[in-house]
Formats: C-alpha cells, sequence, structure tokens
C-alpha cells in the first residue's frame, strides 16, 4: 500500500488527509482518513517541517506501517543542493528511515537541482520536482511519472488536495 497526506491551514483549525491506494496505478482511494487538528504553529521560514511534522505524525498514528510501502507529501525531502534537510527528510528520520518518503514539489528551489527530477505529465509544460529519500529519486519520478491520470497532477494526488481544502 502507498499513501499520499496533505494538509491544510485554515484560520481555526488545521485540517489533514491521507488516502491510501494499492499500487502505482490505482485510480481511486481504498481509503480515506481525515483529522481535524486545533490551529497550526506559525509558519516559520525556513523551519516548515516544525508546522506540518506533528500533523503529518498524528495521520501517521492511524496507519498500519507494516502494510505500507511508500508515503508521498506536498513538498521537498531536500531542499537544497547540499541536502538541506525538507519536511520530507525530517518525516524519513521519523520513519527510522525504514519508509520511503516521496516529496512532490509543484514549485522549484533555485539551489535545488542535484537532488531533484522534474516530471512532466499530460501535456502541461510545468514541471513537478520530485524528491525522495529511501529510494532513488528517479524510481521516485518513475513511480509519480506513472501515476495514473492525464494531467499534471496525478489523479490520487489530485483527489487528496481537493479533499484536503473541502470545507
Amino acid at each position: 500500500m502507498i499513501v499520499a497526506i496533505d494538509v491544510h491551514y485554515r484560520a481555526e483549525k488545521t485540517k489533514v488527509v491521507g488516502i491510501i491506494f494499492e499500487n502505482w496505478n490505482s485510480q481511486i482511494p481504498i481509503h480515506t482518513h481525515i483529522i481535524d487538528m486545533p490551529k497550526a504553529v506559525p509558519y516559520e521560514p525556513g523551519s516548515f517541517y516544525k508546522r506540518e511534522l506533528p500533523c503529518i505524525l498524528k495521520m501517521i498514528d492511524l496507519l498500519d506501517l507494516d502494510t505500507i510501502q511508500s508515503i508521498i507529501i506536498d513538498g521537498y525531502v531536500y531542499l537544497s543542493n547540499d541536502f538541506r534537510a525538507g519536511l520530507g527528510y525530517h518525516l524519513y528520520q521519523e520513519m527510522s528511515e525504514q519508509i520511503p518518503i516521496i516529496g512532490v514539489a509543484k514549485k522549484s528551489f533555485k539551489d535545488n537541482k542535484v537532488n531533484v527530477v522534474e516530471v512532466l505529465r499530460g501535456t502541461s509544460k510545468n514541471p513537478l520536482y520530485i524528491t525522495s529519500a529511501g529510494m532513488a529519486k528517479e524510481e521516485a519520478a518513475t513511480y509519480i511519472k506513472e501515476m495514473h491520470g492525464s494531467f499534471r497532477i496525478p489523479t490520487l494526488l489530485q483527489i487528496l488536495d481537493t479533499e484536503t481544502k473541502r470545507l
């Protein structure tokens, strides 16, 4: 099983959504978990993980980790060419480096070319920026490229994003 997790911040609360799917070609999740949490701590520039990681870990507490082969997050595993840890790497460490983490970002970081594979999907001219820990970045990029859907964002990640932002 694969899990993709996203967090959405509102003024009064934080919503965390995790979707579980069977394989990289899946079209629909087999299960969706939703957690409403109190308002998140304020964003700290350069330390986004401090805000998001506790939310993701709450979601992970609901999962049977023995069945999870990979975790996908909305963001980066590494933030720079010199391997500065991003949200994904902090999560990888929390998982005792036992479960591969794949970061899927929609925007590029200027100083982060070495650790990123750009993936073009469908007819989009805008790539997704793939980083990973626990598996080669090229393998992670192949998985994301082959996910179901003909648009830039794979079907399941679009379902996740929509559910995360739903009131």
